[in-house]
């Protein structure tokens, strides 16, 4: 590998996240996805009310729960200062990090808020197992703490932080897959979903990708949730992100259980598409899982999305196909997911599901859509631990 380039080694969609935190520090344990130098955070107030301050930011290498590695704690400064503020809709890049993150990395952005911070943006049903996703501390300024005595509620939520961006070694780049609850992982008992596990996979078999979850629960192509409709995140989450050389669109089951026509999904889905190519992106489709059972399935939205899966599959706009629903139905009837692949909601994978949604991925497409071909990831991004020294 040579060179080098900013790429995006984690991220998350932004969403309402509740309100009522004041003058606290938050702690969000999150793992990269490329190894690379110069970690940079940035930081979102996307959906806030107000400004929000953040007094001091820190990034550390957690051990279990919030406690830090001593010594591993290390101050991040925007434009050389240690304070940031964001307006409503903002976001704020701090300056890069010495020292070098490995590649699926355990790392802790704790940011101190000074005063009020309205509604708060974040990423809900966060998961980071095997401890909570944040904690929240007792009043005050805990930026800096290496202990995590004074972390008192650990929250299934990511605060604040909407990407972590590194100089990874070329040819690496990143995926970012743009979905609802099945990829945040909802139904995976052990809260690994299956962008999760696709990333360990991308490690173990030495491919040069990161992979990066902007997955929304309860999220929809057509109309806003928690977060903003799929079409806004796509150009405000992911193309916005450097180094993101591929998008997987898993999105659309919520649309059909609020009653949406396939028309509108396939319109939907060659504007992403379009918007992607001209920004440089491609983008690979997602066929929709069987959810026949579920509690808002009905024969129209099965009818519309057999006709969104042919679209897909054979519509000639994607760069690539992801076919879940081929992974995860049952052969005997299928309109529903196979009984040890449904988590009993008859909508959400199983455990085994997200594991099946994993190994279902040809690496030979994403590489390729990616820009990169297979091969030239055979030796890992990135080396070591990071473990800068001082603060």
């Amino acid at each position: 590998m040579t060179g080098g380039r900013p790429v995006t080694t984690w991220a998350a969609a932004a969403e309402r996240a509740g309100a009522g935190l004041r003058d606290l520090t938050v702690r969000n344990l999150v793992r990269t996805g490329a190894g690379g130098t110069g970690l940079r955070v940035r930081l979102t107030n996307a959906l806030g009310d107000r400004p929000v301050t953040f007094g001091r930011v820190y990034v550390g290498v957690p051990t279990s729960g919030p406690a830090l590695v001593p010594g591993s704690n290390w101050t991040v400064t925007f434009g050389g200062r240690p304070e940031v503020t964001l307006a409503p809709g903002a976001t704020a890049l701090g300056d890069p990090l010495p020292g070098r993150v490995a590649p699926r990395q355990r790392l802790a952005v704790s940011l101190h808020l000074r005063g009020d911070g309205g509604v708060l943006t974040g990423r809900n049903r966060a998961t980071a197992p095997p401890d909570d996703a944040a904690y929240r501390s007792l009043p005050g300024d805990h930026a800096a703490d290496d202990g995590g005595a004074a972390y008192v509620e650990g929250v299934a939520v990511w605060h604040w932080l909407d990407a972590l961006i590194v100089i990874a070694p070329e040819p690496v780049s990143a995926v970012a897959v743009l979905g609802d609850s099945i990829t945040t992982g909802v139904g995976s008992e052990t809260g690994h979903g299956w962008p999760d596990l696709f990333a360990d996979r991308a490690l173990l078999e030495s491919w040069p990708l990161a992979v990066v979850n902007e997955g929304v629960s309860g999220g929809r192509v057509l109309a806003a949730g928690t977060g903003r409709h799929a079409e806004e995140r796509l150009a405000a989450e992911v193309l916005a992100k450097p180094g993101i050389g591929a998008v997987i669109l898993l999105a659309g089951v919520n649309d059909l259980g609020a009653g949406a026509r396939a028309e509108p999904l396939v319109a939907a889905y060659r504007r992403m598409v379009e918007r992607a190519h001209a920004a440089g992106v491609r983008v690979i489709g997602g066929t929709l899982p069987p959810f026949a059972g579920a509690e808002y399935h009905t024969p129209a939205g099965e009818r519309a999305r057999e006709a969104v899966n042919a679209f897909v599959r054979d519509g000639g706009v994607f760069d690539g196909l992801a076919d879940f629903d081929a992974a995860l139905r049952d052969p005997a009837d299928p309109r529903r997911l196979l009984p040890r692949y449904d988590c009993g909601d008859h909508l959400h994978p199983s455990a085994a599901g997200h594991r099946a949604m994993a190994a279902a991925l040809e690496p030979r497409v994403l590489l390729d859509a990616a820009g990169q071909r297979p091969g030239q990831g055979r030796r890992a991004a990135g080396s070591g631990r990071w473990m800068p020294r001082g603060r």
